[in-house]
């Protein structure tokens, strides 16, 4: 899992995105399903990251001044980021749960979901929820014959790369 922070072109919105490797990243943007969720612009590109090292043993830590801003007017809208993470941590756990309990009754097929879902639609395996990977190509492929393939919102993993 890579998580990179990501900026909106749009409206310059930050936000964080969760990817299984930079692949992930790179094909989803190339495919056009990278949206911002604050304004749902698809002009999605990586922000600059700066590394968070700590300091070095023998250095002493350094003190920083104290962020004075401003107090907010009454009546005026007022948000923070603190509370926009925190809202989208929430959304983010529940999408996790409606997705697991999807899954629980779910086949994982691997690299084999485009032959499977083929056999299900045509009639030569019994109907029955599956999930895997399939490339873009594939997922295209399946489109064209009239077989629905979804993406899933979060990354799975293969049962056999869980602990």
């Amino acid at each position: 899992m890579i998580i990179f922070d990501l900026i909106c072109g749009d409206g310059q919105h930050r936000f964080e995105g969760w990817f299984g490797s930079s692949k992930d990243y790179a094909e989803q943007q190339a495919r056009g399903l990278l949206d911002c969720p604050v304004c749902g612009s698809n002009n999605v590109a990586k922000a600059a990251m700066a590394p968070n090292l700590g300091r070095k043993g023998n250095q002493k830590p350094t003190t920083r001044p104290t962020d004075k801003r401003p107090e907010p007017e009454m009546g005026k809208p007022v948000s923070s980021t603190s509370t926009v993470l925190a809202e989208y941590q929430e959304m983010i756990g529940k999408l996790a749960k409606a997705q697991e309990k999807m899954l629980a009754n779910s086949e994982w097929v691997g690299n084999k979901f485009a032959d499977r879902a083929r056999d299900i639609h045509y009639g030569d395996a019994d109907e029955k929820p599956i999930h895997g990977t399939a490339s873009p190509e594939e997922v295209d492929d399946l489109a064209e014959e009239g077989i629905a393939a979804l993406p899933l919102p979060l990354p799975v993993f293969p049962p056999e790369s869980k602990n």
